[in-house]
């Protein structure tokens, strides 16, 4: 049985079969008023592809996110889904290319007063139209059956787990089938064992769907453990990107000096 590292280096490197990237940032920056962000960084990710953005607080992870997902325009540089340049394009088209995208929020951003099966229906209702109330009700229980909780779909969220709550956020996040998964701090808050669960379900995830995921976290392990690739950011620039063994080996102070501090 494949261990979740063997899973995670068979993800390492880039498909080189010439497709154009699921998700290309180039030559990005990003400023608010008296700080830079971003200074014009560049990364890729490819279908079944996963890579984990690092960086300490304030280093413009989130604001990565944010940019892809078109909540924020980039100052110069562009960003493709599927080699479509997002940057600049009419909200309702933006609106279009974000349905191919799952975005689990740092909070799970849960609507406090929906059941469960609420939240998770709720892209469905407002996306999926086409759909009947029944293959919508059963499009949620396989969701919540997917990341183990098909036992809750009456609960509230106050009723449950932080632990809990991510899975459900991550069922939201599933229930377009998107292409794209953008994850922010998906561990951050959880003790080290939901820590561990949430990691082993985004890894199983990975292998069922084949999406392009790119995870934002703080949590050195998780990264190592659901990402073949990593990239970790500094005052705004790509100190360096590989796998953690490139870490690992790197002669770059600012790299020692993270992987001792994390």
């Amino acid at each position: 049985m494949a261990t979740t590292f063997d899973i995670a280096t068979q993800q390492a490197e880039p498909k080189q079969s010439g497709s154009v990237p699921v998700v290309a940032v180039e030559s990005v920056y990003k400023s608010f008023p008296g700080h830079k962000v971003l200074n014009g960084i560049s990364l890729r990710v490819n279908k079944g592809e996963t890579l984990a953005v690092l960086g300490r607080s304030g280093t413009g992870k989130s604001v990565l996110l944010r940019l892809i997902i078109g909540l924020d325009a980039p100052d110069s540089g562009s960003i493709c889904i599927h080699g479509q340049n997002i940057a600049g394009l009419a909200l309702d088209r933006i609106g279009e290319i974000r349905k191919k995208m799952g975005f689990l929020f740092q909070q799970a951003a849960l609507y406090d007063s929906l059941t469960i099966r609420e939240n998770v229906a709720f892209p469905l209702e407002h996306h999926r139209r086409d759909l009947s109330k029944s293959d919508r009700d059963d499009r949620v229980k396989q969701l919540l059956a997917e990341v183990g909780l098909d036992g809750a779909l009456n609960k509230m969220p106050s009723d449950i787990s932080g632990g809990m709550q991510k899975r459900v956020g991550l069922a939201r996040a599933l229930a377009l089938e998107p292409e794209i998964l953008l994850l922010d701090e998906p561990t951050a808050g959880l003790d080290p064992i939901s820590s561990g669960e949430i990691d082993e379900l985004i890894l199983k995830l990975q292998r069922e769907r084949q999406m392009a995921s790119i995870v934002v976290t703080h949590d050195l392990h998780s990264a190592k453990t659901i990402a073949g690739r990593l990239a970790l950011l500094n005052e705004g620039d790509v100190v360096i990107e590989g796998t953690f063994k490139d870490l690992q080996q790197s002669n770059i102070r600012f790299v020692k000096e993270f992987l001792q501090q994390s």
